[in-house]
C-alpha cells in the first residue's frame, strides 16, 4: 500500500466514518447536557410538591447516573462497538467486579437503608461514624457533614447505616444539663435561689416544662447543684454559654464561693523526728 492509497484511505474515512464519528460526539455531549437538565427539571418538580431535601439529594445523583450511563451505552451502539459484547463480557465479570466493589455497594446500599428509614434529614445536625456535623447532601455512596468550623467531611453511608446516629435536630425541644459547685459553708438555700433567679429571668427558657434545680451530690470539696432547663432545639447553645457566664457573675455578687480542687495533707510527728535523726 503505497502513501496514495493511505492517504485516500483516510480521506474516505474522514468523509464518511470521521463525519459520523463527529456528530455523534456532538450528539454525545448534548446527550450529557440533556440529562444534566432533566435532573434539575426533576429536581425543581420535587421541591414544587414539597418532596423532603434528603430524597431529592438521593434522587439526584442516582438518575443522573442513570441517564449518563444510557447515553453513552447509545453512543457506543451507534458507532458500531458491539454494546452486547460489552454487557456478556460485565455480566461475566459480575462476581468479580461484586468483590472489587464490595465496599461501595455497601455503601450504595447503606444510602438506601438510610433514605427509607430516614433517621436524619438535610439540614441536621447529628453524631454519627465518629462525626459531628451538619447534614449537606446524602449522595449515592457518602453523606457530606459539615463541622461547625465549615470542614467538609464525606462519611460513607455505609458506616452510618450499620452505626449509631444521634440526631441532635430531632426533636423540637432539648434540655441544658449544668452543674454548679460551692463550698461546704455556703447557704443552701441561698444558692437554689441565685440559680432560680437566674434561670427565671432568662428569656429564651421555656416556663413549660419547668426547669429543675436541685442540689444532686456532696462532693469531695464541693456540693453540687444541678441545673436542668428546657430550651428550643436553635436556642440550645445561647443558653447554655448564657447559664455559664450569668452564674458566675451572680455568685460573685453573692459572694458565693466555687472552691478548687484541695487536699489535706497530714504529716505525723515521729516521722519527722525519726527523719531528724537518721
Amino acid at each position: 500500500m503505497n502513501l496514495e492509497q493511505i492517504l485516500n484511505k483516510i480521506i474516505n474515512w474522514v468523509t464518511t466514518e470521521g463525519i459520523k464519528l463527529v456528530i455523534w460526539l456532538f450528539l454525545l455531549w448534548i446527550g450529557w447536557k440533556l440529562a444534566r437538565k432533566l435532573v434539575n427539571i426533576m429536581n425543581k418538580t420535587l421541591e414544587k410538591r414539597n418532596v423532603d431535601a434528603t430524597v431529592r439529594s438521593f434522587l439526584d445523583t442516582f438518575v443522573e447516573v442513570v441517564l449518563k450511563g444510557v447515553v453513552i451505552y447509545i453512543f457506543l451502539d451507534q458507532v458500531g462497538i458491539k454494546t452486547t459484547g460489552i454487557a456478556a463480557l460485565l455480566a461475566s465479570a459480575g462476581v468479580a467486579i461484586g468483590l472489587a466493589l464490595q465496599g461501595s455497594l455497601s455503601n450504595f446500599a447503606g444510602g438506601v437503608i438510610i433514605l427509607l428509614i430516614r433517621p436524619f434529614n438535610v439540614g441536621d445536625y447529628i453524631e454519627g461514624a465518629g462525626h459531628t456535623g451538619t447534614i449537606e447532601k446524602i449522595g449515592m455512596f457518602y453523606t457530606h457533614m459539615a463541622t461547625v468550623d465549615n470542614k467538609l467531611i464525606l462519611v460513607p453511608n455505609g458506616n452510618l447505616a450499620n452505626g449509631s446516629i444521634v440526631n441532635y435536630s430531632a426533636k423540637e425541644l432539648r434540655r441544658v444539663d449544668l452543674t454548679f459547685g460551692v463550698g461546704y459553708e455556703q447557704d443552701v438555700l441561698k444558692v437554689k435561689r441565685v440559680l432560680s433567679n437566674v434561670v427565671d429571668n432568662h428569656d429564651l427558657i421555656l416556663k413549660t416544662p419547668e426547669p429543675f434545680i436541685a442540689l444532686s451530690a456532696h462532693g469531695d470539696s464541693a456540693i453540687n447543684f444541678v441545673v436542668r432547663a428546657w430550651v428550643n432545639n436553635s436556642d440550645y447553645w445561647k443558653v447554655y454559654f448564657d447559664l455559664l457566664e450569668s452564674v458566675k457573675v451572680k455568685f460573685d455578687e453573692e459572694e458565693i464561693s466555687i472552691p478548687y480542687p484541695q487536699m489535706d495533707l497530714h504529716i505525723k510527728k515521729e516521722a519527722l523526728i525519726e527523719n531528724k535523726i537518721m
